[in-house]
């Protein structure tokens, strides 16, 4: 474009300098070696021109032919780098799908074509042809020169770290992620790896500086990063809890503000609070974050906040909860652990059934089977409660890669990623096996079903109507008509000994006899001692 605009603007000229002329006609004498030479100006301006003209022809015709034999290699060597592109470009093409032959073969074919030193991708394609066929010895040595090179240093380092990782050298991993973060921080995976790696050791300052910068590079979105450091900050919030409990509560109250849903960061601000004697503000934070999230570890810390407290005083706590999230499972199920500790035992069984019918979990059975051991003592429908135990899901846990721990953790124990755990129920630990043996849940769910006719799990024979379904108010009132409730035991009209012998005798509970044989009938003891004899 440049060009076209400055011959236009040359013909312009030459055009303007030629009506200037003619408008401005003369003559031009010239004497030379004593000849008269006569012409006029427009004659003379022309010669002129086409005289440099032919000047410039001439030199450019005698360059050309002088570089000839430049010009004609150069075009072979053009030829021959055309070709050796497409050749690389079919190779990793190959490569990329997998077709280790021709992948070989194109490197071949484009190192005879292109210089190495002249176009490193031909090192990418050899050490991808390596991987695909197993060479993995090889593939490292072309990564390796890749890192040297400049232009290829972040995916030689890339490579190597991938390598790294797949044999299972950590620190070698950590060592490559490192110096590509070095060189290169506008890389993702360098970043959240060497992040990943300063997490795994502990080392919560240089994680969040590493982090920081990330974020002004643009690493990063502005919503992954910041929950990143938050779960940074709660880390090094719990390592600093038991010696400085001050800073451990402001980096808790610092996460969040960066992330309000971080349930273990309220945790550890609540508390540090605590600690601190800061009742009020330490609540209040545990009930902002109930009410976006009811967990039980929110539920348990807020109840016991004061370590004086009586029981009732943690009921009292425990029915404030559930007021701020009514019809909760969690909630309910709060409400009746504090109402048993409190001896308040209607209560905490209403409740306990309520949250069964919302989420039957095993811990709310287990719950049941402890209120019926604290009210009733019947064995019968503890076992009862616990056999539902054992056939419900099983509860949340912070899972993490296939694990649950007790505790959150700021990394997973098994990867070694960062904020991998999650409030979630965790895979059953149990399955069929290959050889075609039932689980645990599926042997109980195979048992026969027991007899209505058991005095242990069948309701008590009355002609009382079973009361409808409660409503959401009802329950809220502690209502203990629930379709999922065991009617309570009747006292039996005669003692078990003098039962008619025509009588068919109960079906054993879940196909077979209880462990435990229950209290044995004083009048039986006495007639089977003194029906025993030795001789």
């Amino acid at each position: 474009m440049i060009r076209i605009l400055f011959f236009i603007l040359l013909v312009l000229g030459l055009a303007l300098g030629f009506a200037w002329l003619a408008d401005r006609p003369g003559e031009l004498s010239l004497i030379w070696q004593g000849q008269r030479i006569e012409m006029s100006l427009m004659r003379a301006a022309s010669i002129l021109i086409s005289l440099f003209a032919a000047v410039l022809i001439v030199i450019w015709l005698i360059r050309a032919i002088w570089l000839s034999p430049h010009t004609v290699t150069r075009y072979f060597r053009a030829r021959k780098r055309d070709r050796g592109y497409q050749t690389l470009s079919t190779g990793l093409i190959a490569a990329g799908a997998g077709n280790a032959n021709i992948a070989r073969k194109m490197a071949a074919r484009s190192r005879s074509l292109i210089s190495a030193d002249q176009e490193p991708l031909i090192h990418l394609l050899e050490a991808q042809t390596a991987l695909i066929e197993g060479k993995y010895d090889d593939a490292r040595k072309k990564f390796e020169l890749m890192a040297d090179d400049p232009e290829t240093r972040e995916l030689g380092l890339r490579g190597l770290y991938l390598e790294a990782k797949r044999l299972g050298a950590n620190e070698a991993a950590r060592q490559y992620a490192e110096r590509a973060a070095e060189k290169a921080p506008h890389l993702t995976w360098a970043t959240l790896a060497t992040l990943d790696h300063r997490s795994q050791a502990g080392q919560w300052d240089e994680a969040i500086r590493l982090l920081d910068q990330s974020r002004t590079a643009h690493v990063l979105e502005k919503k992954e990063a910041d929950r990143k450091k938050a779960v940074l900050l709660t880390a090094r919030a719990m390592e600093r809890f038991d010696g400085d409990p001050k800073s451990a509560r402001d980096d808790a109250l610092a996460a969040l503000k960066l992330d309000d849903r971080l349930v273990p960061a309220a945790l550890v601000a609540a508390k540090a609070l605590f600690r601190e004697d800061n009742l009020r503000k330490g609540a209040s934070i545990l009930e902002r974050i109930w009410k976006l999230d009811p967990h039980p570890d929110v539920a348990r810390i807020y109840v016991r906040a004061r370590g004086g407290d009586s029981a009732i005083d943690r009921l009292k706590r425990a029915k404030k909860l559930e007021s701020l999230r009514s019809n909760n499972a969690v909630a309910l199920a709060t409400v009746a652990e504090a109402a048993l500790e409190a001896r308040d035992l209607p209560l905490a069984r209403a409740k306990a059934e309520a949250a069964a019918r919302l989420e039957p979990t095993e811990s709310i059975f287990l719950l049941l089977a402890d209120i019926e051991e604290a009210d009733t003592g019947d064995e019968g429908r503890i076992r009862y409660w616990m056999a539902q135990a054992l056939k419900s899901p099983r509860d949340p846990a912070w899972t993490a890669d296939g694990v649950t721990s007790p505790v959150w953790l700021p990394v997973s124990p098994v990867s070694g990623r960062l904020d991998a755990f999650e409030w979630k129920a965790p895979p059953s630990q149990l399955s069929a096996t290959e050889d075609g043996h039932l689980n645990a849940e599926e042997a109980i769910r195979s048992l026969p079903p027991v007899s209505p006719t058991s005095p242990i799990l069948a309701p008590a024979q009355h002609t009382t109507p079973v009361a409808p379904e409660p409503t959401p108010a009802e329950e809220a009132e502690g209502a203990r008509d629930a379709t999922i409730r065991v009617p309570e035991r009747k006292e039996p009209t005669a003692p078990p000994a003098k039962r008619e012998e025509t009588e068919e005798p109960p079906d054993p509970f879940f196909g077979r006899p209880p462990d435990d044989p229950g209290v044995r009938d004083p009048a039986s003891t006495e007639k089977d001692k003194a029906g025993f004899r030795l001789f």
